[in-house]
């Protein structure tokens, strides 16, 4: 393997550091995106009449904060992506990163609380059957996510993240 020539070293550190975006960007749009989705898991649990109101709380919270964390990342990945280009590559890039990085890292952490919450039955830690029922308990609870979790994101939040990448779109001209 080569290594990068100085030019096209500094090249990708500038076009990194132009993708970071601003604390002020990224601390704002993380409390409003992690207020909408929170917002909007909310309203659909409550219109499907759904379970306890500290059920609802937890879930709230859970998804509030997967958005916390998934905005900074996925405005990062959006505007590594679509340095640039054109407004249309803008827009896809932040609804596929923002949906992304949303998704991924609200159902990282509902596998983690699910697998908290089935680690007092698990055997003990670091032997081989523990490290299965660890694999194909996180995976039972990311299958779990994908099938129930996901339907929290509508209409709300779909509208959001289109809202979102008209956003970043006009930004980026």
């Amino acid at each position: 393997m080569t290594p990068l020539q100085p030019a096209a070293r500094d090249r990708a550190l500038s076009r990194l550091r132009l993708a970071i975006p601003t604390p002020r960007t990224a601390l704002f749009g993380a409390l409003l995106w992690a207020v909408t989705m929170g917002a909007s898991a909310l309203v659909t649990l409550f219109l499907d009449n759904w379970e306890t109101p500290a059920k609802i709380r937890i879930v709230t919270m859970l998804f509030a904060a997967g958005a916390a964390l998934a905005f900074p990342i996925g405005l990062f990945a959006a505007r590594l992506v679509s340095q640039g280009r054109r407004w249309e590559v803008a827009f896809a890039a932040a609804f596929v990163c923002l949906a992304a990085a949303t998704i991924g890292l609200t159902a990282g952490l509902f596998a983690l609380q699910y697998r908290s919450y089935y680690a007092e039955w698990h055997a003990p830690a670091f032997t081989h059957t523990w490290a299965l029922q660890f694999v194909f308990t996180t995976l039972i609870a990311l299958y779990q996510f994908v099938v129930l979790g996901i339907r929290l994101y509508f209409p709300l939040g779909f509208l959001a993240l289109f809202a979102a990448g008209v956003w970043f779109a006009r930004q980026q001209r």
